[in-house]
């Protein structure tokens, strides 16, 4: 599982890094932080468009080639994004570099939930999304140091190497895996007709934003909130990156026993931390705390979440593993976009806390929702089947009388 992690590693470095370094583009384009933040959402967009299509597109292709192609595609993205010479250029640059994204992650979570046992399922997905949480804990603060140093466009040169040296890794070390049996356009499409599915989906949409509204502006909350140095900025993300790194090395224990359990905990622990991160930004070392605990609990609730689509669509894992990072990427695109506004109105930037626990709440709300229709139609399933038992039983007692 080491090239899919290294995967991983490439395109948590080029998704939050552009978080670290907003000012710095801002500066190059002569725009402010927020218009900057439009990179981000359409980073996110391409993530929402390319994870659903291209997994539907490249059902009967080869999982492993699917992989390498996808990585060959990151490296194209984010060549773009380092050449791009004025600002439109660098939206189309990020929205290409998002379309193989989630579709990296659900085809790779996939491989890596066939080689192990069922009741493993959630550590071996949470051990290919160590990749993207080394990328928060080494990659993104890097790249932001680097960026800051040399210019934001070497973090995104770095990202197309790592993407071609995994390309390379993926040929020669992950195992050929075969498409699953039956696969069909037709058959990964059905899945959407689930309600459960749809329950997963918007659950990580809109629960996941809360997070977002706040990561996605990190960098003036260290240096216009806290009063901090730019120079923090790295430590701060890296401190994220280690609440998501030991998040999805311990966390993957938590959904293995109960991923619904780990669903309703990620998302009230969410709103908790967001509320009391809202009250102390403005003192260092609880903006260092609520972060950690924030990657932490994110880490958790993502792996839940792709563990839960996954068992709700058995029968097109591709697409239901891709539609979580589409998900997540509208949570995303629709964090930052929805902080944005909040600091635009005059509100502050730590008014993206509050953006961030109504979102929160409103995920929690969707997936107690998703809890009383599970438990509601199978009260009726069970219904229909004894009432069934009853009808044939008494069938059989008129058609044998005494």
């Amino acid at each position: 599982m080491t090239a899919l992690a290294l995967g991983g590693f490439g395109i948590g470095t080029t998704e939050f890094a552009t978080m670290g370094l907003l000012p710095q583009i801002a500066e190059t384009f002569g725009i402010p932080d927020y218009e900057a933040g439009h990179a981000i959402s359409l980073y996110a967009a391409g993530v929402v468009v390319g994870a659903p299509l291209i997994a539907v597109l490249g059902v009967k292709l080869p999982r492993k080639g699917m992989l390498i192609g996808l990585m060959l595609a990151v490296a194209l993205g984010n060549g773009l994004s380092a050449a791009a010479q004025d600002k439109t250029l660098l939206l189309i640059a990020r929205f290409v570099a998002g379309l193989p994204h989630g579709a990296f992650f659900g085809i790779a979570a996939v491989v890596a939930a066939t080689l192990v046992a069922p009741e493993r399922r959630g550590t071996a997905v949470a051990r290919v999304m160590v990749g993207l949480t080394v990328a928060n804990l080494v990659g993104v603060p890097l790249a932001t140091a680097a960026g800051q140093q040399i210019g934001w466009r070497t973090a995104y040169l770095a990202v197309a190497v790592i993407a071609l040296v995994t390309a390379g890794a993926i040929a020669a070390w992950v195992p050929l895996v075969p498409k699953a049996e039956g696969a069909s356009m037709k058959g990964e499409v059905r899945a959407f007709g689930r309600p459960t599915v749809w329950f997963a989906i918007f659950t990580g949409m809109i629960g996941f934003g809360g997070m977002f509204a706040v990561y996605s502006y990190v960098a003036p909350l260290t240096t216009e909130v806290a009063g901090l140095p730019a120079g923090v900025v790295p430590w701060i993300l890296a401190v994220f990156g280690l609440g998501m790194t030991l998040g999805a090395t311990f966390g993957g224990r938590f959904v293995d026993r109960s991923p619904a359990g780990s669903v309703f905990g990620g998302l009230i622990a969410v709103c908790v931390i967001l509320v009391l991160f809202g009250l102390t930004a403005t003192i260092p070392v609880f903006l260092f705390l609520f972060l950690f605990l924030l990657g932490f609990t994110i880490q958790i609730l993502a792996a839940a979440l792709q563990i839960r689509l996954m068992d709700a669509s058995p029968d097109a894992p591709s697409l239901a593993a891709s539609s979580n990072h589409s998900s997540l990427n509208v949570a995303n695109g629709a964090g930052a976009w929805l902080g944005g506004l909040a600091i635009a109105a005059g509100w502050g930037y730590t008014s993206t806390a509050w953006v961030g626990v109504a979102l929160s709440v409103a995920g929690l709300a969707i997936a107690v929702a998703s809890v009383l229709y599970e438990r509601r139609s199978l009260t009726r399933e069970t219904t229909n089947q004894t009432r069934a038992m009853a009808s044939a039983a008494s069938t059989t007692v008129d058609t044998h009388p005494r």
